[in-house]
């Protein structure tokens, strides 16, 4: 009896052992960690893609009038690293578990959870729903593999995109880039480098092209002059000024840094054509004006 005791127990350490190693096997519903950018705000999707199969998918498979997990084995999460907009709703930074409930063949429920860490619906708290919003699923080019993508994105939106099997929902995600961008500019520059003017004339070169915020970009071009002065810095703050309807002003800084660009050839001949085209044109601007 002892004997066959410490078999028994030997033999259990054996099969322990060998559970232990994970072998890596082709999965049923492979899992997909996908990141898209709108502006700057990354929008992260990590979720389990299962098959079509031969399956008669919504109805049967995916039950109508059920929560839904809109994947397969562990929740789908999305996670924003900034704040979103998702129709009216303002949707704060951070993860969340992403369900549908599909009503019926067209009318579905678009829910973000802030519970996390669940197996598909297993433990869903409908009080833990950041939104429920309504949306219509559409027919669709079949898709045999479940699927996410951001789709038609711009620097202030994009579409979260459900396709499979014959149907395919889609999300419009709104960001305030410039905001956003702001915030960014901010960060970095209050941990830069003290003699970094660069970094400085970069946020400005940004204001610029958004023609926004100009004593943000004044305040900024000034802070790179004082710490190097060259023929780049004086022609952002002579653009700024031109912007401003400013052109006696932006002329005189044109005219400072086409003498300064001499001094750095190498670094100038690529913005010369731009600098000396701009004084034309401020030229012609100014005395239209007068």
């Amino acid at each position: 009896m002892a004997k066959f005791t410490l078999f028994s127990f030997l033999l259990l350490l054996s099969f322990s052992g060998f559970s232990q190693t994970v072998l890596k096997l082709p999965q049923p519903s492979p899992r997909a960690i996908l990141k898209y950018t709108i502006g700057v705000t990354d929008v992260t999707i990590n979720y389990g893609a299962p098959g079509v199969k031969g399956r008669e998918v919504f109805g049967k498979l995916v039950p109508y009038g059920q929560v839904w997990r809109a994947g397969a084995n562990e929740a789908t999460t999305i996670t924003f690293s900034t704040d979103v907009r998702i129709s009216q709703e303002n949707i704060p930074a951070g993860t969340y578990t992403l369900y549908f409930l599909p009503a019926d063949s067209v009318n579905w429920t678009f829910i973000l959870s802030k519970q996390k860490g669940l197996w598909g619906t297993e433990g869903y708290d409908p009080k833990q729903d950041q939104v429920r919003l309504p949306y219509g699923a559409q027919p669709a080019a079949f898709h045999e593999t479940f699927q996410y993508t951001v789709q038609d994105i711009t620097p202030t939106s994009g579409f979260l995109t459900l396709n499979w099997a014959n149907k395919q929902v889609r999300v419009p995600i709104r960001v305030d880039s410039h905001k956003q961008t702001m915030n960014l500019l901010r960060q970095t520059l209050s941990s830069a480098s003290p003699k970094d003017w660069n970094a400085y004339a970069q946020a400005v070169n940004y204001l610029i092209q958004q023609n926004a915020d100009h004593e943000q970009a004044l305040e900024w071009v000034n802070k790179s002059i004082s710490l190097e002065e060259n023929f780049y810095n004086t022609f952002l703050k002579a653009k700024l000024l031109a912007q401003k309807n400013e052109y006696a002003e932006a002329l005189e800084l044109n005219k400072k840094a086409q003498k300064l660009g001499k001094k750095s050839q190498e670094a100038y001949q690529p913005y010369a054509t731009e600098i000396e085209d701009a004084a034309v044109l401020w030229k012609e601007k100014r005395f239209a004006g007068n």
